[in-house]
């Protein structure tokens, strides 16, 4: 009996052990000391340096951790600026990589008692009141007809994209047409307009369907970046700073930054005849000096955040850790659990067997063929070709990042890099 009793301490003892290894601040260490091969993860750099090789990619930044351990870390190719060398630090435009970020700050929101996710929107934006439900456009004078919506858009609804809201770009011929005459941005974007005005604007755009009925990728966390301004009583940016980024220590993190900045913001690139490359404009902000000129007065919660790959490592830790990083709380379990698990039901996005939760995609089922990836496994990317992906069951957290749109290389980029992680594991 007292044999069993010295156990059973030994075994809390190393469980809370390896529980406070997890939460501390990532660093770096032996590939072997946490289960991958080293040999086996030089694989992702013969992946990486092919696609640089065929033109495919400007250069790129990817990282790799397990259990808190930093275990793969590469900087190849050129930023673009004054063709230099890419750097580890160097600050990707994050787009849509934003919106996870944006959830956790009205989770935390949620958690202070602000508001509930079944809220109707228009309960804190009483633009939102009364929706209509779009039934037809003519794409030639972007007139529509409509018809009153049989429910309201939730918080949870805009966190989980079955809002109705929709993005122009996506759909040029239904939603570009009306929202391009509504002047509404697509994302992040360098006027001197704000978040405020423009989100009351689409407030009376129509919906593309009713809420809850489909899963449509849109400007609803733009939506939620306004909510959070509103709810906190300050701007979006100020709230993620002082209840995020500056928490995390991620220092490179930002909704703007100053001009001196410019020569660590990489260029967007972009395809001619599916190779590269020539520096392009960033479509939404109509030139390429967003993050660093303009306005600065529009707070994208969709996408307004550049930052670096380890900055981004930080976050994801957070996440796997269930809210806490280096004895840093920011969300509690109770909400991590909620991001993390299907919030839309039968609903389908556009993976098979993948769902969504809270500002991340969610895999319920064993990835296809193409993919070695776990159940359960979180992830979103950007639309300039930034990826990230949180693998609770092996623990891990991995980010690729370029910068280049289109991209008809991209899938085979993803993909690849995902299955060379996972088949350096060995343990």
């Amino acid at each position: 009996m007292k044999n069993r009793i010295i156990i059973s301490f030994l075994l809390f003892i190393n469980f809370n052990l390896f529980a406070q290894e997890t939460v501390k601040d990532l660093t770096a260490a032996s590939p072997e000391s946490v289960g991958f091969s080293t040999d086996r993860l030089k694989r992702i750099d013969t992946h990486l340096q092919d696609h640089l090789a065929k033109k495919w990619i400007p250069g790129a930044v990817a990282m790799v951790a397990r259990k808190g351990k930093i275990v793969y870390s590469t900087h190849i190719g050129t930023s673009g600026i004054n063709m230099q060398d890419m750097k580890v630090d160097d600050i990707f435009r994050l787009a849509s990589m934003t919106k996870p970020i944006v959830t956790t700050a009205i989770m935390i929101l949620v958690e202070e008692g602000k508001c509930v996710l079944e809220d109707p929107i228009s309960k804190y934006i009483p633009e939102f009141k009364n929706p209509v439900i779009l039934k037809e456009v003519n794409v030639k004078d972007s007139t529509f007809t409509s018809e009153p919506s049989p429910s309201e858009i939730t918080i949870r609804q805009l966190l989980s994209h079955t809002s109705g809201i929709g993005y122009g770009f996506t759909n040029t011929k239904i939603s570009g047409v009306i929202y391009g005459k509504a002047k509404i941005p697509d994302g992040a974007n360098i006027g001197n307009a704000t978040i405020a005005e423009k989100m009351k604007i689409l407030a009376k755009q129509p919906l593309l369907h009713a809420p809850g009925t489909k899963w449509t990728y849109g400007l609803g966390i733009d939506v939620a970046g306004y909510l959070v301004e509103i709810l906190s009583g300050k701007t979006l940016s100020d709230f993620c700073e002082e209840r995020i980024l500056k928490p995390l220590d991620m220092k490179d993190t930002h909704f703007f930054r100053p001009e001196s900045e410019e020569n660590r913001v990489v260029n967007v690139y972009t395809e001619i005849n599916e190779n590269l490359l020539n520096a392009m404009p960033f479509p939404q902000a109509k030139n390429l000096y967003f993050p660093t000129r303009g306005a600065k007065a529009y707070f994208s919660g969709g996408s307004g955040l550049s930052g670096t790959a380890a900055d981004y490592m930080k976050f994801m830790q957070m996440i796997l850790n269930g809210g806490k990083l280096n004895g840093t709380r920011i969300l509690g379990r109770k909400s991590i659990e909620a991001m993390s698990n299907n919030q839309i039901g039968d609903l389908t996005i556009n993976a098979a067997g993948t769902k969504f939760g809270l500002g991340f995609s969610v895999d319920l089922q064993q990835s296809s063929y193409r993919k070695l990836g776990s159940v359960g496994r979180l992830g979103w990317g950007g639309l300039y070709n930034t990826l990230f992906w949180i693998d609770p069951k092996e623990q891990i957290i991995a980010v690729l990042m370029t910068q280049i749109y289109p991209s008809t290389h991209q899938k085979e980029l993803y993909d690849k890099f995902e299955n060379l992680v996972y088949q350096a594991l060995v343990d």
